[in-house]
């Protein structure tokens, strides 16, 4: 009868440590303490461990494949970043494996866990929300211990040690309240559908920052966390509408600034002659909404295009001391549209 061959993750599982720690007490690194080594050699001994070498020469060859972890494809913003990673990776001869974690932890993990056997090179990804909301980020942490690199965009771990490429977010929402009161406005509303988000944070604190540039009061009723139902956005937004006085809006993404834009419409409101309405990525329902939204743009592709730059760059680099990891942030700009008035 044929035994089940012993694998480093049999190992890992025996001594509750991770793939990584086992690897390195196996090539005796220096990393790892005597007395965990000597336990892990010992044991890896008993059981006739062999190193899998197919599995170490696929590991040790480059695939000229990268590994693409998107939470949700439908949203416009991610397509986009999608688009600008394709562009490069193609320019560079890199093929590509897109997978979607639709915003799960579990399938986050196995995802990763699944492309971590030699299939690609390096991965590019945005945290899943549930990954978020558990704090857990010990499977980015072990790919990169393993000597894969990740690229983060837009959504981020702060703890994890590798490149990054963000949007300003607290700046850009700050900026756009600049351009609201400028415009005439003074009570504005901010509306978020990604409040359990670092980036809906930073969007928020942006906002209440900006109207602290103006000196202008801060009402509690006019910051608006709803969840990402979009079919219950006006039947929510349509009371609160009712009893303040709102006379514009910033909405974190697109479908909840146009439900914002139909219920204003529908208390009598003139848009953009006195209500605005400001949405945060710059998609298709923005540029075909009526009247068309003026939007602040995240610039998607150059998002895509900085990650896939920074991981090909990182994964060509043959010098022996590797470069510190980076973060780069992205600008955004505000494309003006018919939805707000202009600033004479």
């Amino acid at each position: 009868m044929n035994m089940k061959r012993l694998t480093i993750k049999d190992i890992a599982k025996e001594f509750n440590v991770s793939i990584s720690t086992v690897s390195k007490a196996l090539n005796d690194s220096y990393e790892i303490s005597v007395s965990t080594k000597e336990k892990i050699q010992k044991y890896a001994k008993a059981n006739n461990y062999k190193p899998n070498f197919n599995a170490l020469s696929l590991k040790n060859r480059q695939t000229k494949t990268i590994g693409i972890i998107i939470p949700n494809m439908l949203n416009y913003f991610f397509a986009q970043v999608f688009n600008g990673i394709e562009k490069i990776a193609n320019d560079r001869g890199y093929k590509i494996i897109s997978c979607i974690s639709n915003e799960s932890f579990k399938k986050e993990v196995e995802t990763i866990e699944m492309l971590s056997n030699g299939s690609i090179d390096g991965f590019i990804l945005s945290i899943a929300e549930e990954t978020i909301s558990k704090s857990n980020f010990n499977h980015f942490q072990e790919v990169i211990d393993n000597g894969t690199p990740i690229v983060m965009f837009d959504r981020v771990a702060d703890n994890i040690k590798c490149d990054k490429v963000v949007t300003d977010n607290f700046d850009s929402a700050r900026s756009t309240v600049a351009y609201l009161v400028k415009s005439g406005h003074q009570n504005i509303a901010f509306i978020s559908t990604i409040n359990n988000l670092e980036i809906g944070r930073r969007r928020q604190l942006g906002y209440l920052k900006g109207l602290e540039d103006f000196n202008i009061k801060v009402e509690k009723n006019l910051i608006i966390n709803i969840d990402d139902n979009y079919k219950n956005y006006e039947k929510v937004l349509e009371p609160i509408f009712k009893s303040n006085n709102i006379d514009s809006v910033i909405a974190t993404d697109e479908s909840s600034a146009i439900a914002a834009m139909k219920v204003a419409i529908k208390k009598g409101h003139k848009i953009p002659k006195n209500f605005s309405v400001i949405s945060f990525s710059n998609g298709i329902l923005a540029r075909h909404s009526s009247p068309r939204m003026t939007t602040v743009s995240q610039h998607g592709e150059i998002m895509g295009a900085t990650a896939a730059e920074m991981l090909i760059n990182r994964l060509e680099d043959k010098s022996e001391i590797k470069k510190e990891t980076e973060t780069v942030i992205v600008k955004t700009d505000l494309v003006e549209r018919n939805s707000t008035k202009k600033i004479l």
